[in-house]
């Protein structure tokens, strides 16, 4: 299967040159044509009530798409080409709010994400889980499949599934303009993982259901909005999200994050990335259960910012789901 230049790269940011991604090069256009007329009649629609639309990367049909509209029923979903698209969308005032998957319980964190998230200047006003189903899809379900062509989140959360029969993964930009590529296409032997929307969508046979590795298949997806949420109005357990680069000397790390035990904050995530290329200091980007304003929580992120260049918050939230 031959692949078009515009979407050989792997994933939204997976390749950087200067600072800058390859998918900045790519737009909504770079959509298959079967994809191109949905994808740009949501556009249309988003246009003329943007504060209701909801900036998402993929085609129509992406779990991107199914999961704005989990998020918000009533949203107008705007399709973008990149994760940068959709997070422009919001900065340039065209839909309200993004939403961006950022890990899998599967497959790991979202590539580049982490880059993306504090370059963005946007705030994180919610999180939405959601199960991922993945389905197998061809023109003909009942032709040899050599390949299948998805977003390489999809593949690597299917990577069993393939193997065991000898189907090789191809990255494609994104799960739903897979499907609409192999539409497209005359290979009998191409198919595409996506939701099972993505087989109605474009006029696809559904070889296999559910063929993630494990039922468990879940997407953490962050809410991004130009203003950050108001904390006295939340309910229920909080969450915050921020990203921290620990000086460059012994025990930095331990030092930082001693606040948090002894003031009883839980951190429910850290992760550490290289940023810059020097290798010199670490960057990490975390959560934490509860929010600034709390006596607890003030205190520890008081002590991080001690042993640390920089604390950047990147937003409080209702937490969707315990960590517990």
């Amino acid at each position: 299967m031959v692949v078009p230049l515009a979407v050989r790269f792997i994933a939204d940011g997976a390749c950087r040159r200067g600072g800058t991604t390859l998918s900045r090069i790519a737009n909504m256009d770079s959509f298959p044509d079967i994809a191109l007329k949905q994808a740009k009649d949501m556009a249309a629609a988003a246009a003329e009530t943007p504060a209701l639309a909801v900036a998402f990367q993929g085609a129509p049909g992406a779990n991107s798409h199914l999961a704005a509209l989990e998020y918000e029923e009533g949203c107008l979903p705007l399709p973008c080409f990149s994760f940068e698209d959709a997070i422009d969308a919001v900065k340039d005032s065209r839909a309200d709010r993004a939403i961006i998957p950022i890990e899998n319980s599967l497959h790991g964190r979202v590539a580049d994400i982490h880059f993306l998230l504090p370059e963005s200047g946007l705030s994180i006003i919610a999180e939405h889980f959601m199960p991922i189903r993945h389905c197998l899809m061809a023109k003909d379900a009942g032709a040899k499949l050599t390949s299948a062509m998805s977003h390489p989140q999809a593949l690597g959360q299917c990577r069993h599934y393939l193997r065991e029969r000898g189907i090789i993964p191809v990255a494609y930009a994104d799960t739903a303009a897979a499907a609409a590529y192999v539409a497209g296409n005359d290979d009998a032997g191409a198919a595409a993982i996506a939701a099972p929307i993505s087989a109605k969508l474009y006029g696809l046979e559904k070889v296999s259901d559910d063929i993630q590795d494990a039922g468990h298949n879940t997407t953490r997806f962050v809410v991004l909005a130009r203003e950050a949420a108001k904390i006295e109005a939340l309910d229920g357990p909080l969450m915050t999200t921020f990203v921290f680069q620990v000086k460059n000397i012994p025990a930095a790390l331990y030092k930082a994050m001693g606040g948090f035990a002894t003031n009883g904050v839980n951190m429910t995530k850290l992760e550490s990335y290289q940023h810059g290329g020097s290798f010199s200091a670490t960057e990490f980007y975390a959560d934490i259960e509860g929010a600034p304003g709390d006596p607890a929580v003030d205190r520890a992120l008081a002590e991080l910012e001690f042993h640390c260049n920089f604390v950047r918050l990147l937003g409080s939230y209702r937490q969707a789901r315990s960590r517990g």
